[in-house]
């Protein structure tokens, strides 16, 4: 396919032509001669005397000469599927739920409680593990424990110049991370015990400052190493995406991702809210025909009680008013897109991790319509092939609060780090409510293509080994805690995905003009 379409481009440039990005995508998304399409476009230009710009209409007038009907998909085997009218998109868009934490909360109690979730994070996340190489390795802590004794008695060791060593592998939930005179101590614990161990180079340690507390962790470790008692730790490694190729759609459509309405609060921005609506239902862009899905990443409604004096900041004092007009709103979404919505921690419902989806009782309105999905957080949707995790990033706070060199101008970097420790919320009892499930939903367990969250109101995206980071912002203006706090949001801007190219775009609805 890379030979084809560089022999198709070669030959447009050739000729003196161009190819517009968005051309471009959607020749990658057909599974047919792509230079037999440039050779036929450029043969219809010079006949009509056309500029040298080949640009998206070239190709679907290429594929459907007549102009009969309009374009909807372009299908993988290069044939069109058409229809009359927008209200059928919704039949050719191709999506599933992958993960919706709803239907597995499970939640048990206190000590015992936790000691089963504490289990599911360590055995989940080893099995990410042993994905890896030096993973086979890998040995109970006990047994490394045990073994370092024995050596020190004289009964087994190997010598390697001044030094006695006895490298093994161990891995482990951490514990925590103290400065030492000769290093940072590290503890960790598996089923069979806990360890201490000792990193002593620079790069160690800078590596170890962006791991975070209670995630996995895999050290490599040496015992009784000259001048120094106990372990030292010779490699680390987190459990972390590995490099990908991401999956991406066969024809050109997009997604929207937005969050953080905030409606109920006095600043909730609803002019700039309107005409994101209205855009969307605008029939003239190009852009707004293509777009098959808007993923809303929480905080739906501002809520009540959930700082002091938030009464003081809110327009609407009851959350059943703020929960009417929000429905209202996001009834405007045409209906021929389809709609994915995970709660915050400022909607009703739970608020510890994971969350089940919105109450029915509260957004009725919304469970009754056929374009949209109510999904806990966090959820992993599948978009025209493209993976998206929802998560509203909670947890980004005690990220943040934790790792050096993080703030809240860049959360892409703080979401970087969740997904290099392979979890959504690994911090317990900081900021973020974690419940006692049997089962810890939070393990990233599938690589995901696109990441998306909200929470902290600023515009942010990343690529990292592959998958797209997005926060998306928020629809709520400065307040006076963020103010305090020195956060400067960003919001009244919605990030489009184009899923043929995984290419972001930002639609800023703060201007008049749109």
């Amino acid at each position: 396919m890379q030979r084809e379409i560089f022999n198709a481009l070669s030959y447009a440039t050739s000729n003196g032509y161009q190819v517009h990005p968005d051309a471009f995508a959607m020749l990658k998304g057909l599974d047919t001669d792509i230079l037999k399409i440039i050779q036929d476009i450029i043969k219809r230009k010079i006949k009509q005397k056309e500029n040298s710009l080949i640009v998206v209409e070239d190709i679907k007038i290429h594929i459907n000469p007549e102009n009969k009907v309009d374009v909807d998909v372009i299908n993988v085997n290069g044939t069109v599927t058409t229809t009359s009218t927008p209200t059928s998109f919704s039949e050719k868009n191709l999506h599933k739920v992958i993960l919706d934490s709803t239907a597995n909360v499970n939640t048990g109690e206190g000590i015992e409680g936790y000691t089963t979730l504490f289990r599911s994070r360590f055995e989940k996340s080893l099995r990410i593990l042993a994905l890896r190489p030096e993973s086979k390795r890998i040995t109970k802590i006990a047994s490394i424990k045990q073994k370092a004794n024995t050596s020190k008695k004289g009964k087994s060791h190997h010598i390697e110049g001044n030094s006695i060593t006895n490298s093994s592998i161990v891995a482990g939930l951490v514990m925590s991370k103290h400065s030492k005179k000769n290093g940072l101590e590290m503890i960790i614990d598996d089923y069979s015990g806990t360890l201490s161990a000792l990193e002593t180079t620079e790069e160690l340690k800078k590596q170890a400052s962006m791991i975070t507390f209670d995630q996995m962790v895999m050290l490599e470790v040496e015992s009784n190493m000259k001048g120094i008692q106990g372990f030292v730790i010779k490699n680390l490694v987190s459990p972390d995406i590995p490099d990908h190729l991401s999956n991406k759609s066969k024809s050109e459509s997009y997604a929207v991702l937005i969050s953080d309405l905030h409606v109920g609060s006095k600043y909730f921005m609803e002019a700039e809210f309107f005409r994101f609506l209205n855009w969307l239902s605008s029939t003239d862009d190009e852009i707004v025909s293509k777009i098959r899905y808007v993923c809303i990443g929480g905080d739906l409604i501002d809520g009540t009680g959930i700082f002091p004096n938030q009464d003081k900041e809110l327009l609407e004092m009851n959350t059943t008013k703020q929960m009417m007009h929000v429905m209202d709103l996001l009834a405007k979404i045409p209906a021929h897109i389809k709609v994915f919505i995970i709660p915050g921690n400022h909607d009703l419902g739970r608020r510890a991790l994971p969350q089940p989806s919105l109450p029915k009782k509260g957004f009725d309105k919304l469970y009754s319509f056929e374009n949209f999905t109510m999904l806990g957080n966090p959820s992993l949707v599948e978009l025209n092939s493209v993976k998206i995790l929802m998560y509203h990033g909670q947890s980004l706070d005690d990220i943040i609060a934790t790792t050096p060199g993080l703030s809240y101008s860049k959360p892409a970097d703080a979401m970087k780090v969740l997904l290099k420790a392979r979890h959504l919320s690994p911090i317990y009892g900081q900021r973020t409510p974690i419940a006692p499930e049997q089962e810890d939903m939070m393990v990233i367990t599938e690589v995901p293509d696109v990441f998306h969250s909200g929470h902290v109101h600023i515009i942010d995206v990343q690529n990292y080994r592959g998958t797209l980071i997005v926060n998306s912002g928020a629809w709520q203006a400065q307040t006076k805690f963020q103010q305090t706090m020195g956060i400067v949001p960003t919001p009244g801007i919605a990030i489009l995905i184009n899923l043929a190219t995984l290419q972001p775009f930002q639609m800023d609805f703060n201007q008049l003009s749109i």
